[in-house]
């Protein structure tokens, strides 16, 4: 009994690397083609434990999430104003046909990516072929990048691969470009701001020139009102001096005879030459002789 042991546990061992060698697992995340001596027999899309002929058949596993395709540098395009632009892209895609994907591309993940770069590229030419450079960078860019993803789409299908979406990360102007076009923004910029500032002296001239326009006229006004006040005054003083001449003309006189001698007579060093029989002495002459 002792003899057999070797040979059954070697027995053992024999039937446990070949029950292992014909199972595969196909995860959550992947699809599987089974082939058979370089033949795609069997196409496995599900998770889940299969089976398979040891040394006969073999298995290849595929990665059935989203994938990304990021181009390394911007790509140039031509719009039609003929003016060049840089974009940066990147698709996500996905295998949906998995047997179709290996007779197609190898199974190979770079020359999928090549093919759907390919057909990205030349949808692109005649997108922004047939656009300004405005309508690629804001006005239409939702509408070129639905566009762009259906047409790819429609190619990818060919290979077995769903394009998800296509994304433009940046649409730019080359540098030489770029430069003469922020010339041309701030020669214009400078030129709006010139005219904004004409047009603003302008209107300070006008609005400058009506203020004095109205500080003359009001002005003139005020002049006018004065002298009609004055004049009014004037006239009123000159009634009363008439009035009071006719009620006393010999006491209006000696009035104003004291009121000229106190504005001739104003300062201790004032000095009045006049004949001693002058008129203008006439009040104190008699003012004298009524004292004696």
């Amino acid at each position: 009994m002792k003899n057999y042991t070797p040979m059954l546990l070697a027995i053992l061992i024999v039937l446990f690397l070949v029950a292992s060698s014909s199972l595969y697992i196909v995860d959550q995340r992947q699809q599987a083609i089974l082939f058979q001596l370089g033949e795609v027999v069997d196409v496995k899309t599900s998770p889940g434990l299969y089976f398979k002929i040891p040394i006969a058949q073999n298995v290849r596993y595929f990665d059935s999430r989203i994938l990304t395709m990021d181009t390394a540098e911007p790509e140039r395009f031509i719009t039609s104003e003929k003016k060049n632009v840089l974009v940066d892209l990147f698709v996500k895609w996905r295998i949906v046909d998995v047997k179709q994907y290996y007779v197609s591309v190898r199974g190979d993940e770079m020359l999928a990516q090549t093919r759907l770069s390919q057909t990205v590229n030349s949808s692109l030419r005649d997108e922004f072929g047939n656009r300004t450079v405005h309508d690629v960078v804001s006005g239409e860019r939702d509408k070129i990048m639905e566009i762009m993803r259906q047409k790819a789409d429609a190619d990818a299908r060919k290979i077995g691969v769903e394009v998800v979406d296509v994304r433009l990360k940046r649409v730019d102007l080359p540098q030489e470009v770029s430069e003469s076009v922020y010339r041309r923004m701030e020669a214009e910029r400078k030129r709006v701001a010139n005219e904004l500032r004409s047009t603003g002296a302008a209107e300070s001239e006008k609005i400058r020139a009506d203020a004095d326009r109205q500080r003359e006229v009001i002005l003139a006004e005020a002049y006018r009102k004065a002298q009609e006040t004055k004049g009014e005054g004037d006239a009123k003083a000159s009634s009363i001096y008439a009035s009071a001449f006719e009620s006393n003309p010999e006491f209006y006189s000696f009035y104003r005879s004291l009121d000229a001698y106190k504005q001739s007579f104003k300062n201790k060093s004032d000095i009045m030459v006049l004949e001693p029989n002058s008129e203008f002495f006439k009040y104190m002459k008699n003012s004298g002789r009524g004292g004696k």
